[in-house]
């Protein structure tokens, strides 16, 4: 019996599915399909997205990502994240953990639903030397600096909040380019190392730009539309997420970590007490892997169950 109330689990988990009870269709779905799907239950991507700290990379994602002035332009003149947040977080996670955990067919097939949308995704935008440029949502440019602010958001974080990814970091790394090349990344990283060296050459490049969008995009990322009960553990999560941004980026976004006065406040025990408070609210079942685990089941593959901290899907 859980200690928490089930209203409050209730908003906590319809905070990440946008749905009031239950699981979203699209989860159950996961039980459907002939073959194991992309990664197997024993693989880093399985470990990294089954996680609470998830949560943690999701927030420091959307920072990175805003870096970005062709990103930043594609979601300030066509996405309603303001007027809808949790559909575009939804949308988002739904795309993540149906390629993590779903069959083949599907996770092709979702991620060019999303090129689909994407497709209507166009305009115009000043670069980093305010040069009008042309953006496409689907142009291999800003599909890369995704991708990888994706996944060094989904590792760094992993690596200080969750339980040690099997195959070490490279692995994860590498198996999440999959995800990148249904999504049209052209050579994405492979390693770790290449993970940051990629990073690193738009920053050399001079493509990433701080501008009033990405002020206003972080002001509304670190106090974002939520539940007032969930807000005293959001701001905790958002100082983990900024904390484990490397100096370099953090300095563009104009972020600090927590201080009081001149001392600093620790952000990484912080973080990971209330995702254990999350992962104890939500249970340490993670549905989108319980029913992947069922199609498996079905289809006679070995699916060992490893035990984790829960998802958020």
């Amino acid at each position: 019996m859980s200690i928490f109330p089930e209203s409050l689990r209730n908003r906590l988990r319809s905070t990440f599915t946008n749905q009031p009870e239950g699981s979203p269709e699209w989860v159950m779905k996961l039980e459907e399909g002939d073959d194991a799907g992309f990664f197997a239950p024993d693989s880093a991507t399985w470990a990294v997205h089954g996680q609470t700290a998830t949560i943690v990379a999701g927030v420091r994602a959307l920072l990175m990502q805003a870096l970005h002035p062709g990103a930043m332009a594609g979601v300030h003149d066509w996405s309603r994240y303001k007027e809808d947040p949790l559909g575009r977080l939804a949308g988002t996670i739904r795309w993540i953990y149906t390629v993590s955990y779903a069959d083949t067919a599907t996770a092709i097939s979702t991620s060019n639903w999303v090129l689909r949308l994407h497709g209507k995704v166009v305009g115009s935008y000043l670069d980093a030397q305010d040069r009008e440029k042309p953006y496409s949502a689907n142009d291999p440019e800003l599909l890369s600096w995704v991708h990888l602010a994706f996944t060094d958001s989904f590792l760094a974080t992993a690596k200080l909040w969750s339980s040690p990814i099997p195959g070490g970091p490279d692995a994860y790394v590498r198996e999440w380019a999959k995800a990148g090349e249904l999504m049209g990344v052209p050579n994405p990283p492979r390693s770790e190392a290449e993970l940051a060296a990629q990073l690193r050459a738009f920053y050399d490049a001079g493509v990433l730009k701080s501008d009033d969008r990405v002020a206003e995009a972080v002001k509304f990322i670190r106090r974002p539309p939520l539940a007032k009960a969930l807000m005293p553990g959001y701001a905790v999560l958002f100082e983990g997420a900024v904390a484990s941004i490397p100096p370099l980026y953090r300095d563009m976004l104009k972020l600090k970590p927590a201080r009081l006065g001149p001392v600093a406040l620790p952000a990484e025990l912080p973080t990971k007490l209330v995702l254990k408070v999350i992962g104890n609210m939500l249970g340490h079942d993670d549905p989108s892997a319980t029913q992947a685990r069922k199609r498996l089941r079905r289809l006679g593959i070995d699916a060992p169950v490893r035990a984790g901290s829960g998802g958020v899907a």
